[in-house]
């Protein structure tokens, strides 16, 4: 490998949410702000929301529970 053209790798990085949870990790930045983490990502937390303009979930569930009878 060329030596002098790979960043600066920090073990130790101090990482920021916009909800207020710190972690560490590594990274080539000194520090990081990030917008959603893991503890407030809805996927992560269990409080999914989904947008249902039409009725198109509850159409699509029972077309799904009709088809598994």
């Amino acid at each position: 490998m060329k030596k002098e053209i790979h960043p600066t790798y920090y073990d130790n990085v101090k990482a920021t949410c916009s909800c207020g949870a710190t972690f560490e990790i590594g990274s080539t930045m000194e520090e990081m702000q990030v917008e959603i983490c893991s503890a407030c990502h809805p996927f992560y937390t269990g409080q999914e929301k989904s947008l249902d303009t039409a009725g198109r979930v509850e159409k699509f569930k029972a077309r799904m529970q009709k088809a598994g009878k």
